[in-house]
């Protein structure tokens, strides 16, 4: 006759953990997901802080910006380091020539999962230096 005692685990205790760590995975999989857009938004910013000392060191030898529909034609990137972002060169306004302004945009690549990114649609840099953002949350964006 044997006398030793079963170990293992029922089949409640199993379903129990499994429900337990299905929770987790129901909060941490979309935190998770929002940090990678979040860590992204950082590729966006520096193609434009790339851009825009391109610009200045242009400004320095020419004495006015360079303002180009296609950017590459100059040798410039086109996307961002990480190519999340495609990245563009407009006048600032229209009161204000290419000579003396720019503004150097981030928007999201074309199939990139930064699409989704509802909360920073678009990045803004100017040659004044100032920065803005489009989105549900653009005051947090840079």
């Amino acid at each position: 006759m044997d006398t030793s005692k079963q170990r293992g685990f029922t089949l409640l205790e199993v379903m129990i953990v499994v429900v337990i760590v299905a929770g987790l995975l129901l909060i941490a999989v979309p935190l998770y997901q929002d940090q990678i857009l979040k860590t992204r938004r950082t590729d966006a910013m520096a193609g434009l802080q790339d851009l825009a000392s391109r610009q200045e060191k242009f400004l320095l030898d020419r004495s006015t910006y360079v303002w180009v529909a296609d950017l590459s034609s100059i040798g410039w990137p086109t996307t961002s380091p990480e190519e999340w972002y495609d990245l563009s060169i407009t006048p600032e306004a229209a009161d204000c020539d290419l000579i003396n302004c720019y503004e150097l945009v981030a928007t999201p690549a074309s199939g990139s999962p930064q699409e989704d990114d509802e909360e920073c649609t678009s990045f803004t840099l100017k040659s004044s230096g100032a920065k803005e953002a489009t989105g549900t949350r653009s005051d947090e964006c840079w």
